[in-house]
């Protein structure tokens, strides 16, 4: 598992609004049983634009919104292969955790 690591949404049932999660927890915390990660929501099913907490990013060709506010954590076995990874989208997934995190 690696940070910025993209997985299908392990809860079947939200999948069609919620088909990722993004890893977002930093790789030198692997002997957790959990990994802190963002749901990335269908970007038509998404309203709540915050200017910058709420990054558009690209999985598998569909556009889809981080719910950076959504954050929370999950059992390690809960996620199976990575689907993808969004280490080239660092800056924009680091300004939306500063945003929700940081000192504004």
């Amino acid at each position: 598992m690696a940070r910025f690591d993209v997985y299908a949404n392990p809860d079947t049932s939200d999948r069609a609004t919620i088909p990722f999660m993004l890893d977002v927890q930093n790789d030198f915390l692997g002997i957790l049983e959990t990994r802190v990660v963002v749901p990335l929501y269908a970007s038509g099913r998404f309203d709540a634009r915050v200017r910058n907490l709420n990054p558009e990013l690209e999985v598998a060709g569909k556009t889809l919104v981080m719910d950076t506010a959504s954050i929370g954590a999950v059992p390690i076995g809960d996620l199976r292969r990575p689907v993808a990874s969004l280490a080239n989208r660092q800056l924009d997934i680091q300004d939306a955790l500063d945003t929700l995190f940081g000192p504004y």
